[in-house]
């Protein structure tokens, strides 16, 4: 679980390669956030990320994770939706000995909701970060104080948190950021395209991702360029 340059984590967690600051589309509203975890101005110890599904969360923590590695610094990455399945390798010993790290990213902070074990890790993690540098990341889908906690103490600190919201991108940035990760991988989407995809597939840029890695493959197999009748091949639109 803990990062070291190069890249790597332990017990199957693993970062998306592609997940840096270099491809995230920044939206106007959404600078703030993302000019603060990047250190402009100087950075609060303790974040706390909330928005819908794929607003982005997992892409801005784990671009935080390798900035780190690129660094030389260990920072640490829990996906929590994971952590609290039945046959998931994470576990909340996983954060004893955090507070010697650069940074702590935990992902999902929602689905520890009524977890005793991980409620009472995290408070006591977020205690003992207090006489460190270390750097406390924590995402969710809601605000804080909408957390279903059963810790009331851990509700408190983490809206003592600097609280930000990530906005979810409307269809136009969408557009612009299909455009940026097909640049990024040597596709060229133009507007016409860009709009083509938005309008017919999911809404939620998952969504839109696996469609692009879909006409991604398509494209290297076929030894084509992108086109709408190429796309209404592949897709089945």
């Amino acid at each position: 679980m803990i990062q070291t340059p190069p890249t790597q984590l332990v017990l199957g967690v693993q970062l998306r390669d592609e997940t840096n600051f270099d491809n995230f589309f920044v939206t106007g509203a959404n600078r703030p956030l993302v000019s603060s975890l990047q250190g402009q101005p100087a950075v609060a110890q303790f974040n706390y990320i909330w928005g819908a599904p794929s607003s982005g969360k997992t892409h801005l923590v784990q671009a935080l994770c390798h900035d780190r590695a690129e660094q030389g610094l260990a920072a640490l990455y829990l996906p929590l939706g994971e952590a609290v399945e039945q046959s998931s390798d994470l576990t909340p010993d996983m954060l004893q000995g955090a507070n010697s790290l650069s940074m702590v990213c935990m992902d999902d902070v929602n689905a520890i909701g009524g977890d005793e074990g991980w409620e009472r890790a995290l408070f006591n993690l977020y205690n003992e970060l207090l006489d460190t540098d270390t750097r406390l990341v924590v995402t969710a889908n809601c605000a804080p104080q909408r957390l279903q906690l059963s810790l009331p103490d851990l509700q408190s600190r983490l809206q003592a948190a600097s609280v930000f919201q990530l906005t979810t991108a409307n269809d136009v940035e969408k557009r612009e950021i299909l455009c940026l990760r097909a640049a990024n991988r040597g596709m060229e989407i133009n507007e016409q395209l860009g709009d083509f995809l938005v309008q017919r597939s999911e809404r939620s840029l998952s969504g839109l991702m696996s469609v692009l890695d879909e006409l991604d493959r398509a494209t290297l197999e076929r030894r084509r360029r992108l086109t709408i009748p190429l796309i209404k091949e592949v897709m089945g639109w």
